[in-house]
C-alpha cells in the first residue's frame, strides 16, 4: 500500500506482527552469515524475507507462453531440476532478527506550514477521554439529534459528545475531514517580537591554548612558512561572518562572549565589558540571572565596528571557564525566540560550572548534569546551539555536544582552514518551529521498544530546522498477535505540537491505516531502505551514547543482514554504500567501546548489561556519534553530498 503522506513514511508495507525481542537478546555467535539460524527454537521471530533472484540477461527473446496448463511444470531437457529447499538454509530465506516495524517522520517539512498539503481547520480537535487520539475522518462515530458516540479505534474507549458541549464550541458533531488536518490557534503568546530581533551570541575560547599554532602556507628558498595560532584564526572567521550578517540581516542583534579563567561579556560591543570570576563561576543562578538581564539594544548595522574592534582586541591566556560561558550565552540568547550560540572552542572544561577534568585522583568524577539542565533549558527557550572544537583535542565532546544535539545545532571539528565555513553554516540554519513534542499512536496491543511499553509514545523533540528526521519502531505483544493478524488493517496517528515562528501554536494531526499481513513472508522488495538506514543509525547512536553497546550491536548484525538481503532483491548501489557506511561506523565505535570497557571491569557481563552513558568516546567518535543520531533520507539532492562526506 502506497504511503499517504510522504511526510510519515513506513519501512514496511504491512504490519508484521509476529517479530520478537528476543531475537536481537540471543548470542549472534550461533548464527549463520546473513542471519540464517541453525534452528527454530534460535529464534522465535518466523518472518522471513523472501529473497527473489533476479533474472539472468539473456541475448534470445522470452520463450512464448504455453498455451495449455499441462505444458506449465516442464523444462528444458538441459537445465537439471532445482534442488528441494533445506528448510531455514535455503536460498531466499532468510531469517529476520530486525523490526521491519519502523515509521519516520519528516518533521522538518511537516512543522513548515506554509508548505503544508494539510487541511486547515478553524475548530479544536476532540480528544478521546481515555488515551488521547484525535478523532478524524478515519473514526467510527454514530449521531443522533441529541449526542455524537465515537468508539476510538485506538483504545475502545466509547466518548460521548452531548449536545450542550457541541452548543458550547467544544466539540463538533462531526470528524473533520481529511487524514491530514491543522489546527491552528490564532492567539499569539503576549510575549511576541520581531523574528529579526533574534540574537546571535558568539561564545569564543580565548584560553592559552589558544595560542597553538598551524602551518597555513608553506615555505620555500625565497620565504619562510606561514603559521597561524587558533585564535587568529577564529577571529579572522568570526570578522567574515560579522560582515556576511551584516549585508544579509542588517537589523539582527549579535553579541560576544569570551572565556578563559573568566568569563567577559560584550555583549554587542558598544558599552563596558562585564566579567564574571572567582566565586561567581560556580553560582548557577548568579550566571543566569546576570545573562537574562543583560541588554543589547542595538542591531549589527549599528555594531559592526564596534564588535570588528573587540574581536581584533582578543588575545589568549588562562584557563577555559566553558560551562559559565555556555550558561551566560544561553541566557542572553534565550530572551529572543530562535536565537543561536555558537561555541568555539579547543581544551576541556577545567574552571567553574561544569568543569570535566577530575582536580585530583580522590575527586568525584565530573557529572554531566550540568550540560542536560543547560541542553533543556536552551531546548525550552527556542535557542539553537552549535559546538565545534579544534581537532587534535580532547574536549569532552561527548557531554559538551549535548547541547548541540537537544537544541538542533551543529556539531563539528575544525581546524583553521574550516573554522570560518563551519560559522558560516551555523549562521544559515534556521528555526522552523520550537517546543515540538511528536506523539504517536497506535492500536491497544502495540508498544514502541526501546521507548515506550505502551501503545502511546511520546517524545520531545524541541527545536527543528530543516531536515530534520526522527524515527520510532513498533511491535506487537505475543498475547495480541492472533486478534491482529485477524484484522484487515489497524490506524495510527500522528499528532505534532509545537510552536511556529511567528509564535502560533499548531497541532497538526495525521492519521492512516496500515494493512495487516498474516503472513510469516515479507518480500525483501516491500521494504524501504532509506527509512530502515536512518533508523538504524538514530537508534544505535542513541543506544551507544547512552552505553547500551551491546544492545546496539546486535541491532546493527541485524541491520547488516537485513540490508544484504534488500540490496539483493532491489540492488541500489549509491544508497547501499551510505548506509552501509553508517552500519560499519557504529560498528567499529561500538566495537572499540567494548573492548575500552572490557580492559576496564573485571565483570564484563554487568558491564555490558549497565545503561550508564558513555564517557570513553573520543572528540572524533562522539561527532559521528552524534551525527548519526540526525541520519536524514538521503535524497536525489543529498546524495552526492553524504556520499562525499
Amino acid at each position: 500500500m502506497r504511503t499517504f503522506n510522504k511526510e510519515m513514511e513506513f519501512a514496511c508495507s504491512h504490519v508484521v506482527c509476529n517479530w520478537r525481542p528476543e531475537s536481537l537478546a540471543e548470542g549472534l555467535s550461533s548464527t549463520l552469515p546473513c542471519g540464517l539460524s541453525r534452528t527454530h527454537s534460535e529464534h522465535p521471530y518466523d518472518n522471513r524475507i523472501a529473497v527473489i533472484p533476479a533474472p539472468m540477461p539473456s541475448v534470445t527473446p522470452p520463450p512464448v507462453p504455453p498455451r495449455r496448463t499441462t505444458q506449465k511444470h516442464t523444462r528444458p531437457t538441459s537445465m537439471p531440476p532445482p534442488l528441494p529447499p533445506r528448510g531455514l538454509e535455503a536460498k531466499g530465506q532468510t531469517r529476520l532478527k530486525a523490526n521491519v516495524n519502523v515509521v519516520s517522520l519528516k518533521v522538518g517539512n511537516l512543522v513548515d506550514i506554509s508548505k503544508a498539503s494539510s487541511i486547515q481547520s478553524s475548530q479544536k480537535p476532540v480528544h478521546c477521554g481515555k488515551c488521547r487520539a484525535v478523532m478524524s475522518s478515519m473514526s467510527n462515530s454514530q449521531t443522533n439529534p441529541h449526542s455524537t458516540t465515537w468508539c476510538c479505534e485506538f483504545c475502545g474507549k466509547q466518548n460521548v459528545l452531548s449536545q450542550s458541549e457541541v452548543k458550547m464550541g467544544r466539540s463538533p458533531l462531526y470528524a473533520p475531514p481529511g487524514r491530514d488536518v491543522l489546527y491552528v490557534d490564532e492567539e499569539i503568546d503576549a510575549d511576541y517580537m520581531n523574528l529579526e530581533d533574534m540574537l546571535v551570541v558568539f561564545c569564543v575560547d580565548i584560553s592559552g591554548s589558544m595560542s597553538v599554532t598551524s602551518e597555513v602556507s608553506p615555505g620555500n628558498s625565497m620565504r619562510s612558512p606561514t603559521y597561524v595560532s587558533r585564535l587568529q584564526g577564529v577571529q579572522e572567521a568570526l570578522q567574515m561572518a560579522l560582515t556576511s550578517l551584516l549585508k544579509s540581516s542588517p537589523h539582527r542583534r549579535v553579541a560576544l562572549v569570551t572565556f578563559n579563567d573568566e568569563v567577559t561579556i560584550y555583549g554587542d560591543g558598544t558599552g563596558i565589558p562585564l566579567s564574571l570570576r572567582d566565586w561567581a563561576l560556580v553560582d548557577y543562578d548568579h550566571v543566569r540571572e546576570q545573562g537574562e538581564k543583560y541588554s543589547t539594544p542595538h542591531c549589527i548595522a549599528e555594531t559592526h565596528q564596534c564588535l570588528i574592534q573587540r574581536v581584533k582586541e582578543l588575545r589568549e591566556h588562562g584557563a577555559t571557564a566553558l560551562g559559565p560561558a555556555a550558561l551566560v550565552s544561553v541566557a542572553m540568547a534565550s530572551q529572543f525566540t530562535g536565537s543561536k550560540v555558537i561555541i568555539c572552542t579547543d581544551g576541556r572544561a577545567n574552571i567553574g560550572l561544569g568543569q570535566l577534568e577530575q582536580e585530583s585522583a580522590h575527586s568525584p568524577a565530573p557529572s554531566p548534569y550540568f550540560y542536560n539542565q543547560l541542553a533543556s533549558h536552551a531546548a525550552e527557550k527556542g535557542v539553537i546551539v552549535s559546538v565545534m572544537t579544534f581537532e587534535g583535542e580532547d574536549c569532552r565532546l561527548a557531554e559538551v555536544g549535548k547541547l548541540a544535539d537537544h537544541t538542533g545545532g551543529r556539531i563539528n571539528i575544525v581546524n583553521i582552514g574550516t573554522v570560518a565555513t563551519e560559522i558560516q553554516s551555523a549562521l544559515a540554519d534556521s528555526v522552523l518551529a520550537t517546543n515540538v513534542v511528536a506523539t504517536l499512536l497506535a492500536p491497544d496491543g502495540v508498544y514502541f521498544p526501546y521507548e515506550e511499553d505502551n501503545h502511546k509514545l511520546e517524545r520531545e523533540i524541541g527545536n527543528v530546522t530543516d531536515g530534520v528526521e526522527i524515527t520510532f519502531q513498533f511491535a506487537v505483544r505475543p498475547d495480541k498477535v492472533d486478534s491482529f493478524q485477524r484484522r484487515d488493517r489497524v490506524p495510527f496517528q500522528l499528532q505534532l505540537s509545537f510552536k511556529t515562528r511567528d509564535l502560533k501554536k499548531v497541532t497538526r494531526v495525521i492519521t492512516q491505516q496500515k494493512r495487516v499481513t498474516t503472513s510469516s513472508w515479507v518480500w525483501a522488495g516491500s521494504l524501504n531502505m532509506s527509512v530502515l538506514g536512518v533508523h538504524c543509525a538514530q537508534l544505535c547512536a542513541r543506544l551507544t551514547m547512552e552505553g547500551r553497546i551491546l544492545e546496539a550491536q546486535n541491532q546493527l548484525k541485524a541491520q547488516q543482514d537485513l540490508l544484504k538481503d534488500i540490496s539483493e532483491q532491489k540492488p541500489i548501489a549509491k544508497e547501499e554504500s551510505i548506509y552501509g557506511n553508517w552500519i560499519s561506523t557504529m560498528s567499529m565505535i561500538c566495537e572499540d567501546l567494548t573492548t575500552d570497557s572490557q580492559q576496564n571491569s573485571s565483570d564484563t557481563t554487568t558491564l555490558l548489561a549497565s545503561r550508564t552513558p558513555v564517557t570513553g568516546l573520543s572528540d572524533e567518535a562522539a561527532k559521528v556519534v552524534y551525527q548519526m543520531k540526525r541520519a536524514k533520507s538521503v535524497g536525489e539532492k543529498g546524495r552526492k553530498a553524504m556520499l562525499d562526506s
